[in-house]
């Protein structure tokens, strides 16, 4: 009998995280999406050389692509092909997901933002959410609404 398999930290499988996605939507559902990669893209992940801070998810043609995401390329990599840093990459979803998002974003105002990437059994993934955008008084309330449970947290445990 071998040895039970350790679990891996479900935070070192996180490459990259849009926290601004939080504080500008309000995030009403998630799905998870593969990504269409080329080789010097998964070794630059494979560093921690992305960024979702800019990113942004569009509907055409019936397909899912990932805008403005920056993945930086190694200094090893190859010369005979030329990296494009913030190239358009599709996304991989099933038909019925598609077609769902397509009906949120044309129909009901909704939009599409990228949460964060990570690995999954050895592939990059991309968490999307369905979001409604917030106003600034939205914004304002909830920043005073992590304020006060910040407070409460201190005052309880002062005793």
């Amino acid at each position: 009998m071998g040895k039970p398999k350790k679990k891996k930290d479900a935070g070192s499988n996180t490459i990259a995280l849009n926290r601004k996605a939080r504080h500008d939507f309000f995030i009403e559902d998630r799905l998870e999406a593969g990504l269409e990669l080329q080789g010097w893209e998964v070794k630059s992940m494979r560093a921690g050389r992305a960024q979702l801070s800019e990113a942004y998810v569009l509907l055409r043609n019936g397909e899912a692509y990932l805008f403005g995401a920056h993945i930086t390329p190694l200094p090893t990599a190859s010369t005979h092909i030329n990296p494009d840093p913030s190239r358009t990459r599709k996304l991989l979803l099933h038909r019925s997901e598609i077609n769902r998002l397509i009906g949120a974003v044309e129909r009901k105002g909704y939009t599409l933002v990228p949460m964060a990437l990570y690995w999954k059994r050895g592939r990059a993934k991309l968490e999307i959410g369905l979001a409604k955008g917030k106003k600034d008084y939205d914004k304002r309330a909830a920043k005073k609404d992590k304020d006060w449970q910040r407070e409460r947290a201190r005052i309880l445990k002062q005793g």
